[in-house]
C-alpha cells in the first residue's frame, strides 16, 4: 500500500512520511499530493503571528488543549526560522509542546523556513493539506515571528491572529509588522503584565484610525496563556470570526485566492527549476554571463532571448 493510501486509512506513520517527502522534495512528493487532494478542503486553518517573544507556542498549546476538550482534532505546523548558514533550523516548539504529543488527536509538525522570505516554509500549504487529508478538523500555522515578512501567513490561513504583548515597544511592534491589515483577532498575551490596558487602548485607536470598512472589525482579546485564561472566550471569538467567513461567503473567496497563490508559486517552482538545470548547467549559459561582464551585450537581452526560446 502507497503512503497517501495509508494516510487516507488513518496511519500517523504515513503522515510524517508524506510531509518528510513534501519537505525534502522526494520524487514521490507531488504523486502523494495528486492522490491526497481531492479528500481536502474540510479542515479550518488558523493562523497564529507575531513578535518573537509574545507567547505564540504557550497559546498554541493552550487553544489545542481547549479544542480537544470539545471534541476535535488539532494538527500543529510550528515554522522555525532555518539558519541560512548551516541549514539547521531549532525546531523547539515540539519540546515546548511536548505533552500534546501524548494525545492521539492531535499531531504536531515543526517545519523549517527553507529560506523562504515570507518565515513560511513553501511546503507549508502542501503539509496543511495533508493534515486536513487525514482528517484533522483545524490545523494550527504558528510562525516564526520574524517581522515584516509574517504577513505571509494570509495566503496560508483561513483566520489569522496577531499575538501580542505589552513592554515591546507596543506602538512600533504593531505598524512595523503590518498587522492591522493580517490580523482577523488580536490576542493580548501577558495580560496580567504592566501596559497591557494601554497596549489595548492604542491597538484599538490604530485599529479605529485604519479607515476600516471591513464588516468585521477584528475584537482585542487578553489573555495570560501560561495560565490559561481568556483561552476559552478566546476560542468564541475565533469561532465567530471562522462563522462570519462562511456566512458573508469571504471563506469561499479567502480559498480561491489561495489556490490560485499556489498555483503561482508551483508554477513558477517549476519554471525555476527548468531554467535551473536547461539554462543555467549549459555551457553555453557561462558565455552569455562572460559577454555580458565584456560589456558585448546586456543582461536584459540575454535574459529576453533566453525567454523567447523557453516559450517556443
Amino acid at each position: 500500500m502507497d503512503i497517501a493510501q495509508e494516510l487516507l486509512n488513518g496511519s500517523k506513520l504515513a503522515l510524517s512520511r508524506a510531509i518528510t517527502a513534501i519537505e525534502n522534495e522526494h520524487d514521490d512528493a507531488v504523486d502523494i499530493m495528486k492522490k491526497l487532494y481531492p479528500h481536502t478542503g474540510n479542515a479550518f486553518v488558523f493562523g497564529i503571528t507575531g513578535p518573537p517573544g509574545a507567547g505564540k507556542s504557550t497559546l498554541t498549546d493552550k487553544l489545542a488543549r481547549e479544542y480537544r476538550l470539545m471534541g476535535k482534532t488539532v494538527g500543529i505546523i510550528a515554522i522555525d526560522p532555518t539558519s541560512p548558514f548551516s541549514g539547521g533550523a531549532i525546531l523547539g516548539d515540539r519540546i515546548r509542546m511536548n505533552d500534546l504529543t501524548l494525545d492521539e488527536g492531535v499531531f504536531i509538525r515543526s517545519m523549517g523556513t527553507r529560506g523562504s522570505l515570507g518565515g513560511l516554509s513553501r511546503k507549508t500549504a502542501d503539509a496543511v493539506k495533508a493534515m486536513d487529508a487525514f482528517g484533522k478538523d483545524i490545523i494550527f500555522i504558528e510562525t516564526v515571528g520574524v517581522g515584516q515578512s509574517e504577513v505571509d501567513i494570509v495566503k496560508a490561513a483561513d483566520t489569522t491572529m496577531v499575538v501580542l504583548v505589552p513592554g515591546l515597544g507596543d506602538d512600533i511592534q504593531a505598524i512595523k509588522a503590518g498587522i492591522l491589515e493580517i490580523g482577523d483577532v488580536f490576542a493580548i498575551n501577558k495580560a496580567d503584565h504592566e501596559g497591557a490596558d494601554r497596549l489595548n487602548v492604542e491597538l484599538n485607536m490604530m485599529l479605529d484610525l485604519g479607515g476600516m470598512t471591513k464588516d468585521w472589525r477584528p475584537p482585542i482579546k487578553q489573555v495570560v496563556a501560561n495560565q490559561g485564561q481568556g483561552v476559552k472566550e478566546l476560542i468564541i471569538t475565533i469561532e465567530e470570526h471562522y462563522a462570519h467567513l462562511k456566512t458573508t461567503g469571504q471563506l469561499t473567496t479567502r480559498r480561491t485566492e489561495r489556490t490560485k497563490n499556489e498555483m503561482l508559486d508551483i508554477l513558477k517552482n517549476g519554471i525555476g527549476t527548468y531554467i535551473t538545470n536547461h539554462i543555467t548547467a549549459s555551457g553555453q549559459f557561462d558565455q552569455y554571463v562572460k559577454d555580458v561582464e565584456d560589456r558585448k551585450i546586456d543582461p536584459y537581452s540575454v535574459v529576453n532571448d533566453l525567454l523567447k526560446g523557453m516559450l517556443k
